[in-house]
């Protein structure tokens, strides 16, 4: 389609005006509401910018009025304009001198937005990575290219391009000195894409710990403060048990919030080292993300491996000792698998106890089969039955005074 007869006719009055042309254009672009029609819209825009690029301007005239196109353009507020006009603008400005750097970001922002907008992650990513930030025609700031870099980040992670989003995340990691308490929502940013990304990748402690700084932010709103505590929380959950994901669960049992959320129940019952029931774990399930129920090497599950690693530290609360059959009945598993699942948390420290693979008896809690602990069991084997033969000898004095005749009769020595 062609531009609108009022475009044209103004744009071949701006290209006849003899000697400085610059602020012929930049009052078309002022006017320029009144003289398109919303048909011919973006054919009268790029025709604009196809004229003024086509006159010797020089680059400070050209920058002056290349300006002036990009506000009037984001001032029209039409997102399929901004990707349009955007996209063939930056194709022009491509074959320019690198001196309209600037005007180039800001297109490259303005198509990005749009794309977000239209929830077109990808090719806002693809478009604020396309931004110059290390040109030395441009001066940028170390806050805007973290700024940029986050924003990228945050796009990858609405498509689970966590790889991408973690190389950019890293990049503005190296830059946090420059945040200061002008920065808050910055930070929060990077906060929280750092989380997610540790999320996904399955460092669950790690991102249970930043959601919860994250939920306690003023900057955001009550119900999505919620919302990441209820990821810190199944996070907290999903990670492998031991002493430091039993701080993080302690922190969140003691969060007064926590009680307000589906997950709590479960919190509580892990936190209390009770037990878990199948049930309890299926309706927990229901709320995980895709790559949180994700098949680990072993071809369990991550929450399935959690719920039976936190089943065996409930155990060693319950139990002194347990045969490894008696143990995997316990856990849903084999008794091979229960005896490797205890080995392999014994050797990374997340459980106390020692293992008889002869006679095929875990011991928890420090009561494995050392001659110290032994002794100790033996000694208070001996306490136990004194105390039973010392009750037994007081009901039969007892006996023996009140019913001397009955106890002569009936007592066998």
């Amino acid at each position: 389609m062609a531009p609108g007869p009022k475009v044209l006719e103004a744009l071949q009055r701006a290209e006849s005006v003899p000697g400085e042309k610059g602020p012929v254009y930049e009052a078309l672009l002022a006017n320029i509401k009144e003289l398109m029609s919303p048909e011919t819209a973006i054919d009268d825009l790029n025709a604009v910018a196809d004229s003024f690029f086509g006159q010797s301007l020089g680059v400070v005239g050209t920058r002056a009025v290349l300006t002036a196109f990009v506000e009037t353009l984001k001032q029209l507020k039409n997102e399929a304009m901004w990707i349009e006009v955007g996209n063939r603008t930056l194709g022009i400005l491509a074959s320019q001198p690198s001196s309209f750097l600037d005007a180039a970001a800001t297109l490259c922002e303005l198509v990005a937005t749009a794309h977000e907008n239209n929830e077109d992650f990808v090719e806002a990513a693809k478009m604020l990575a396309a931004i110059p930030l290390d040109s030395s025609q441009r001066r940028v700031t170390d806050v805007e290219r973290s700024q940029i870099w986050i924003r990228i980040a945050r796009n990858c992670l609405e498509v689970d391009d966590t790889t991408t989003a973690e190389r950019y995340i890293t990049r503005a990691k190296n830059l946090l000195y420059c945040f200061d308490k002008n920065h808050e929502d910055l930070k929060l940013h990077f906060q929280l894409c750092q989380a997610r990304i540790q999320d996904a990748n399955r460092d669950f402690l790690s991102a249970s710990q930043g959601y919860h700084d994250v939920s306690f932010s003023p900057a955001v709103a009550d119900e999505e403060r919620l919302h990441t505590l209820a990821m810190a929380i199944k996070c907290a959950i999903l990670a492998p048990a031991g002493p430091r994901r039993s701080r993080i669960l302690s922190r969140l049992y003691k969060d007064e919030r926590s009680a307000q959320l589906d997950e709590f129940g479960i919190l509580e019952k892990i936190f209390l080292d009770r037990l878990l029931r199948p049930d309890e774990v299926a309706k927990f399930a229901e709320g995980l993300q895709p790559h949180q129920l994700a098949t680990t090497s072993d071809g369990s599950t991550v929450l399935a491996k959690a719920v039976v690693e936190h089943n065996l530290l409930a155990a060693s609360r319950v139990y002194n000792n347990i045969s490894f059959e008696a143990l995997g009945g316990l856990l849903g598993l084999d008794a091979g698998k229960a005896e490797e699942t205890t080995a392999r948390m014994i050797e990374q420290g997340r459980l106390v106890g020692q293992m008889d693979q002869v006679q095929e008896i875990v011991w928890f809690e420090g009561s494995g089969r050392t001659e110290k602990v032994v002794g100790t069991e033996l000694r208070r084997w001996d306490a136990n039955v004194r105390g039973l033969a010392e009750e037994v000898e007081n009901v039969t004095s007892s006996l023996s005074e009140a019913f001397p005749d009955f106890v002569a009769a009936n007592l066998v020595v």
